[in-house]
């Protein structure tokens, strides 16, 4: 299934509302619980030198992490990220992004997720704890 950006969010990462978003498109995939994205990161995101500012790539990782809370129709969010920088990620270099989950403790979803090159060499790296949240106590 394509996780296109919706039109009404404004979530900067991959909401259509925002105007100067990233709208990142993911594909879940509901058979091995992964969700993936396919994409280039356009130089407007680039830190220096022509490298993806370490920002976006910790951006783009907790946003796949955070979609692989729909395989448990849970509404969670981010409380915890860490990322290992492994390798220089270059701006309009075409990458794949896989997330998937590790475990749940309670309320607590662990989660993983790489960025990796076409040739398959891994970029960066997150882990992600996201707490379940009650969407009705959270309501603008």
């Amino acid at each position: 299934m394509l996780l296109e950006p919706n039109p009404a969010n404004p979530c900067f990462g991959c909401g259509g509302a925002n105007p100067r978003g990233m709208r990142l498109v993911f594909e879940q995939d509901d058979e091995n619980k992964r969700i993936r994205g396919h994409f280039r990161i356009p130089a407007e995101y680039q830190g220096s030198g022509g490298f993806v500012h370490g920002g976006i790539i910790a951006l783009v990782l907790d946003e796949a992490m955070g979609k692989v809370n729909r395989f448990r129709q849970a509404h969670a969010v981010t409380a915890d990220l860490q990322v290992e920088y492994l390798r220089p990620v270059r701006v309009e270099q075409d990458l794949v992004v896989e997330a998937f989950e590790v475990k749940k403790d309670g309320r607590n979803l662990h989660h993983e997720c790489e960025i990796r090159n076409t040739a398959g060499q891994v970029l960066a790296r997150g882990q992600g704890r996201f707490v379940e949240v009650d969407p009705a106590r959270f309501k603008p």
